[in-house]
């Protein structure tokens, strides 16, 4: 199972944290009777959110609002522009200066570098938006396929290694509106306990069974599935129509690689379909970007159903299935998303084709070569350096996403905003997407950056660490609390 070591003090400092943000909201609550964001409700009508999304928006996200949804005036390159921002009404309103800030991009998922101007695709871009529009402006199966489509599904089908492959407009839609297309009433879907929420979403609306397994942990998966196989379907206990089991490549909050070849066995062993979804991997990880599969000696045509996004490392929109023939024959007539959903973007369908032809050399260079040198060079060092300066780093060697912890709600903001003061520009995330004590900030590493700039993000963090006290191990003894499922222990 995968373990966090969390110090005693800050465990217990992260729970103070939020006992006070409950208590004092708490009464602030009850002196107002009810918050000043629903006084436009009609009467007799509830109000649209939830209470405790109420609450959190207003007690703690709104607080710290400035350190998320930054408006950005470039392209999401090694350095973007940031446009500066500020509140006279303790960040309810939130207002652009007109004032840009140069800062070191460390939050996009721009793994290879296609996201900026490139020399080979962005003229092919070009041309194509002068031949087939910005927008099909219509569904696959209206007039929303152009030849470019058919191009590149028959392109990302040999890449990854599947004989067919089907192409979507958006890569949340990919998993949202597959996974109902595969499996309904009667069938059984097993997912990872950190599965995305496009994976969760897909699931609910699929109406199967769905039931968890710890994360990325095989053992657990085998005694869930011994368990839903000897016990059949609940009340009529028959036997499962399909069982899908549910993983990622790399998870995206926490960095790790999928422990693909121990899940494959299990599903091989129970006869049980295999969903790999390969968003942040395909393209990042790999000799010659083909994903996990390719970096841990998996064959493809061992996984059933694999998923993958263009949004990451091809610098593009969208998402796809790759499969056998009858799979996505089938998805073409079942499926929502390409069903009724705006097709993929003709410059965004080039983009991944040009892109793609780039990784495999067929551009002429080698330029696809060294971009997936770069990016397994530049995460490995990364992760390492923070590893020395006494950071606890979440993930895995050759993973471009490194999460750092930051446990206490505070350590949120005051980290962003202290990295964006000297121009460093990171992503924070906290609760409700990770859990309460499991606050951190993700940085996603680049083919683009320089050894300069890594340098650079390294001083800042190491000061800014340094700072909000979060060089939880800096002499290297994890001596911590076992805390629920994460199994967080001390040793």
């Amino acid at each position: 199972m995968s373990t966090i070591t969390i110090p005693y003090f800050t465990a217990l400092a992260t729970y103070f944290s939020y006992l006070l943000l409950f208590i004092f909201g708490g009464v602030r609550d009850i002196f107002r009777f009810f918050c000043k964001s629903d006084k436009g409700t009609p009467e007799g009508y509830s109000v649209f959110r939830l209470i405790f999304e109420n609450f959190y928006t207003r007690r703690l996200y709104r607080r710290i609002q400035d350190c998320f949804n930054r408006p950005i005036a470039s392209a999401p390159d090694a350095w973007i522009d940031v446009i500066e921002r500020y509140s006279n009404d303790n960040n309810k309103t939130l207002f652009q200066t007109g004032k840009i800030s140069r800062c070191l991009n460390l939050g996009s998922y721009n793994y290879l570098g296609f996201a900026s101007v490139d020399e080979y695709c962005t003229p092919q871009v070009i041309k194509s938006l002068n031949k087939f529009s910005p927008s099909t402006c219509s569904s696959r199966v209206d007039g929303g396929t152009t030849v470019l489509h058919n191009e590149l599904e028959t392109l990302i089908a040999s890449f990854v290694g599947k004989p067919a492959a089907l192409v979507y407009g958006m890569g949340f839609a990919t998993n949202s509106t597959t996974l109902p297309a595969l499996i309904g009433k009667g069938g059984l879907i097993i997912s990872d306990h950190l599965n995305h929420r496009s994976i969760i979403a897909g699931s609910q609306a699929s109406g199967s069974k769905v039931n968890i397994f710890q994360h990325n942990t095989p053992s657990h998966l085998e005694d869930v599935l011994r368990k839903a196989i000897a016990e059949g379907q609940p009340r009529t206990h028959r036997p499962w129509k399909k069982i899908i089991v549910v993983v990622e490549g790399i998870y995206s909050m926490e960095g790790e690689l999928c422990k693909l070849p121990e899940i494959v066995a299990l599903c091989k062993k129970y006869k049980a379909y295999t969903y790999l979804d390969e968003a942040h991997s395909i393209g990042a990880v790999g000799k010659s970007g083909r994903g996990l599969c390719e970096l841990l000696g998996v064959d493809p045509a061992d996984i059933d159903i694999m998923m993958g996004t263009f949004t990451k490392s091809f610098g593009s929109c969208g998402g796809y299935i790759a499969g056998s023939k009858d799979l996505i024959k089938c998805l073409k007539s079942v499926s929502p998303g390409h069903l009724y959903a705006t097709s993929m973007t003709p410059p965004g369908v080039q983009q991944v084709i040009s892109a793609l032809k780039v990784i495999l050399g067929e551009d002429g260079s080698n330029r696809g070569a060294q971009k997936l040198a770069r990016i397994r060079e530049n995460s490995n060092f990364f992760r390492a350096e923070l590893q020395k300066m006494g950071c606890q780093v979440l993930g895995d060697q050759d993973s471009p996403v490194m999460p750092i912890m930051l446990y206490n709600p505070a350590k949120i903001s005051a980290f962003s905003r202290e990295c964006f003061k000297r121009n460093i520009a990171v992503v924070t995330v906290g609760s409700p997407a990770t859990d309460f004590l499991l606050s951190r900030a993700r940085i996603c590493i680049s083919a683009s950056h320089t050894k300069e700039d890594l340098l650079r993000a390294l001083e800042v963090i190491s000061e800014v660490g340094d700072m909000v006290d979060i060089k939880y191990f800096p002499t290297g003894h994890q001596r911590g609390w076992r805390y629920g499922r994460y199994q967080i222990f001390s040793n």
